[in-house]
């Protein structure tokens, strides 16, 4: 005897009466729906007044390597600061992404921190500025921990505490993640931006503009200290030979003074003044050698220094982006009604399920 498979897929017609169904009991709701729309509306409202405006301070730069030379050699240099790696390049700590992550680094950021900046007609620290915008500093008010805590401008990194040392791990953790982007922007164009996201609009601007500067010369730094300690020795030593060569050409003088009207047959008396003659020689060649060599140490170290070239800077008044009253009340009485919808869907389907068992 053949039974009789239930069939358990839903028909078109079925479908659309289910779809009904729901859609009146919406209908049936629609005062709730309609008061928590209205509700959501005034939230996203005040959320609009509530919310500050947040700025973004840009700031676009070129590097240029003379070291890495002209036509296609320059090229690759420079293409190598991108992360595109073509070949014909060195190793270097520079080379790659390594440039942009050194604008991100710890350090650097909070060298940053603590550059002095004109605020309210005085000079504080970035990093204080950045506590009195984000309200830190009266809520430390009855923290006795942190009350007398304070970034003075252009404080040694050494002279901090271990808990001046944490608030500026929070600060760089919050500005990497939420404010600070360095990249290239496009690929095809060999620029590198970098973006400061903050609701302090001359924050924004100065953090920028200080943060290319320290890592400018951290940077112009490192890549030239082999050729500048070069320089520096063959200076020196310039210096020295120079100091031997005026001291011998005075003993000259002195030793011809002495031997002025001098009996020919006493040739021994001369010793001094030929002896001297060999030390002016001597240094004369010695220091022409190191003049020469001084003078290469130059031109390599101004062909070893690379030159970060700015191209656009932030200025007043930044990109601004602000949430507006509009926005808000649409976007507050959406999520609030689809919010009350979804509730009561699922209150039916709970209703249903216990019926059912």
């Amino acid at each position: 005897m053949n039974k009789e498979i239930p069939n358990d897929e839903i028909s078109l017609k079925e479908l659309l009466e289910k779809a009904k169904d729901w859609f009146s009991y919406l209908l049936l709701q629609w005062k709730i729906i309609l008061l928590a729309a209205i509700v959501g509306a005034g939230l996203g409202l005040a959320y609009s007044y509530i919310k500050k405006p947040i700025y973004t301070a840009t700031l676009s730069f070129a590097l240029e390597d003379e070291k890495s030379g002209g036509g296609l050699g320059g090229a690759l240099g420079l293409a190598s600061q991108f992360g595109l790696d073509l070949g014909g390049g060195g190793g270097s700590i520079f080379t790659g992404s390594n440039l942009t992550e050194l604008f991100k680094s710890r350090s650097m950021v909070e060298q940053t921190l603590l550059t002095p900046v004109a605020s309210s007609d005085k000079s504080i620290s970035l990093a204080e500025m950045y506590i009195q915008n984000i309200g830190w500093r009266d809520k430390w008010s009855d923290n006795p921990k942190f009350a007398a805590i304070q970034f003075l401008p252009n404080v040694k990194r050494k002279y901090l505490s271990r808990v001046h040392d944490s608030i500026l791990g929070v600060i760089y953790e919050d500005l990497s993640k939420s404010g600070l982007s360095v990249g290239q922007k496009d690929k095809k164009v060999a620029i590198i931006s970098i973006d400061m996201v903050s609701t302090n609009e001359l924050f924004a601007k100065y953090f920028t503009e200080a943060l290319v500067k320290e890592v400018s010369n951290f940077y112009v730094t490192s890549k030239s200290k082999k050729a500048r300690m070069n320089m520096d020795i063959l200076e020196r030593q310039t210096d020295s030979i120079r100091r031997e060569l005026n001291g011998a050409i005075t003993g000259v003088a002195v030793a011809n003074d002495n031997t002025f009207n001098l009996n020919p047959a006493l040739n021994v008396r001369r010793a001094p003044s030929a002896r001297r003659q060999v030390d002016v020689q001597a240094n004369t060649g010695i220091l022409t050698e190191l003049v020469k060599q001084t003078e290469l140490a130059k031109v390599t170290l101004r062909k070893e220094t690379p030159l970060i070239q700015l191209i656009d800077r932030p200025i007043l008044p930044l990109k601004k982006e602000k949430f507006g009253k509009a926005e808000g009340i649409v976007m507050g009485g959406f999520l609030a009604g689809f919010f009350v919808i979804v509730v009561l869907v699922i209150k039916r389907i709970l209703n249903i399920i216990n019926k059912d068992s």
